[in-house]
């Protein structure tokens, strides 16, 4: 088979031949039709990633959208580059965990969303128990895990949605998916105080795949009994909080990841974003234009790449 195999850490995987994955125990085989290049993928190609390093070559891609052999269509993930093991970005892949799937919503948008959404529905269920009436702050609002985010809080019913992003483009779009305020997080002087007018008070809950001096503004942002979900660091690997605002404020901070959820949960979660036509945008790819591809999947937060083997 033809598949984007990483020769070296540090460097994008380039088209190449492979030989066929063979499923082992409790696994199936899946002709690969849509395969997201996702920010998971980009760090265990580092071979820096708390999962260590993957052994050489192998072929990345934790998540994707195929057939399996009697063509029932499925989203399916991959332990690739956490574990020994080729994933998604291939004609073949082989999975533990497939999700079937609808007809009526392509390929290349269930392999964008994904994973991305999974994490924002179930930050917003699961860690955060938002109810309908609260207010709801989104960082990083024009990545993928932030565009669903929006999207869902208004789906879910909350009373306000403010969508945060460093950029205008994003922040717009933001608004036409149904955010009912914005803020510019390119500067943080003063966002606390912005984020509170944006919101029309103190914000209930924060979906943070950002971190940095984003997140300590928006930690301060909070009203009583607030959560603080926490999913990424694009901006920044830390943030600080104010002990006496944290303790008076009897607020939450939780962290989230994927990898604490069952399949059925990760199936129920995709299945309830694509349920409420969640979308995201997205680029498609071919496989021989991959290296390129995950270059600039590196440098570009908004939306996703998509490759189409």
């Amino acid at each position: 088979m033809r598949a984007a195999v990483l020769g070296a850490y540090g460097a994008p995987p380039e088209p190449a031949e492979r030989p066929d994955p063979v499923p082992g125990p409790g696994q199936q085989l899946v002709r690969v039709t849509a395969a997201p290049i996702v920010p998971l993928d980009l760090l265990c190609a580092t071979g820096t990633s708390y999962f260590g390093a993957p052994p050489l070559p192998y072929v990345p891609g934790v998540q994707g959208v195929g057939t399996l052999a009697g063509g029932e269509r499925v989203f399916f993930s991959t332990s690739a580059g956490m574990k020994p093991g080729d994933g998604s970005l291939a004609e073949l892949a082989v999975s533990g965990e497939v999700v079937p799937l609808a007809d009526d919503v392509p390929d290349e948008l269930v392999a964008a969303l994904g994973l991305s959404a999974v994490a924002a529905w179930m930050s917003l269920t699961w860690r955060a128990r938002v109810r309908p009436g609260e207010r709801v702050l989104v960082l990083g609002a024009g990545g993928a895990v932030g565009q669903v985010a929006v999207q869902a809080a208004v789906a879910l019913g909350a009373g306000a949605v403010v969508a945060g992003s460093r950029r205008m483009t994003q922040r717009e779009l933001a608004r036409s998916r149904g955010a009912t305020g914005v803020v510019d997080l390119s500067d943080v002087d003063g966002l606390t105080d912005r984020i509170r007018e944006a919101a029309g008070g103190p914000v209930d809950v924060v979906i943070d795949p950002v971190g940095g001096e984003a997140a300590t503004a928006a930690l301060l942002a909070l009203a009583e009994h607030g959560r603080f979900v926490h999913l990424g660091a694009s901006g920044g690997p830390t943030a600080t909080f104010s002990s006496a605002a944290l303790r008076s404020g009897s607020h939450s901070i939780l962290g989230y990841t994927n990898n604490a959820l069952t399949a059925a949960q990760k199936a129920e979660a995709l299945g309830a974003v694509l349920g409420h036509r969640c979308t995201v945008t997205y680029e498609t790819v071919g496989l021989d234009h991959v290296a390129d591809a995950w270059s600039r999947a590196g440098a570009t937060p908004d939306g996703r790449l998509v490759v189409v083997p």
